[in-house]
């Protein structure tokens, strides 16, 4: 688990079937078995390389991440190692496990921050983005300024902290970046589901909330 603070930015190159990745020795050291969020992705520490690791990849995550392409061509990385539970939660709760690519739509500098517009490459996921939700962009904790077309695209205000100390910087239009959603949206989803299931199994049809629904189930 993660807080999509990034500790420090570093590099990724393919070796053999896993990925080297650099850079990792504002957080050293490292354990074999440790878990690192690399632009998103987590990752296991399989061997200690120089000043990061070599980790083993799955297809699925060649497949669903960035990580495949940015690996072959360079480029800058995020880098956060795993929470403890002792941490303070500073971003918000994100797995390392992303669910879709996005698409850089546009960069904007304003005066005192980044406009950074985005489109979902799975339209579907727009359903879990709505204003000051968090999201994940890169394995960076970021929060939605807005949204259009039912949140297939949205835009984030981005601070100059978070600019110059991220890989963001390096970002251009066209770019494609691993977007993680909020962990709170995707189960609360799922429940809700199964149980409005239940409920349409046992009393009948029941397609939407009720406050006696919610009461029912603990929620007042």
């Amino acid at each position: 688990m993660f807080t999509g603070l990034v500790q420090a930015v570093g590099g990724i190159e393919r070796r053999g079937s896993g990925l080297v990745v650099s850079g990792c020795a504002p957080f050293a050291p490292l354990q074999l078995g440790d878990s690192v969020a690399v632009d998103g992705v987590c990752l296991t520490v399989a061997a200690l390389v120089g000043d990061g690791f070599l980790a083993n990849v799955s297809e699925e995550t060649l497949q669903r991440s960035t990580l495949g392409r940015k690996s072959t061509s360079g480029g800058s990385v995020n880098l956060e190692p795993a929470l403890r539970l002792s941490d303070r939660l500073g971003g918000h709760l994100v797995s390392g496990h992303v669910d879709s690519i996005g698409e850089v739509v546009g960069i904007e500098a304003l005066s005192q921050s980044w406009k950074l517009a985005l489109r979902w490459r799975d339209a579907a996921y727009g359903r879990y983005i709505c204003e000051k939700a968090s999201v994940a962009v890169n394995g960076i904790s970021l929060t939605v300024a807005g949204s259009a077309d039912a949140g297939a695209q949205f835009w984030i205000a981005v601070i100059p902290h978070t600019w110059m100390a991220t890989a963001l910087r390096d970002l251009a239009p066209g770019d494609e970046v691993n977007l993680e959603i909020d962990l709170l949206a995707r189960y609360t989803e799922r429940l809700l589901g199964h149980a409005q299931e239940g409920e349409s199994t046992t009393h009948g049809n029941h397609s939407s909330l009720s406050s006696e629904w919610l009461a029912s189930h603990g929620w007042s």
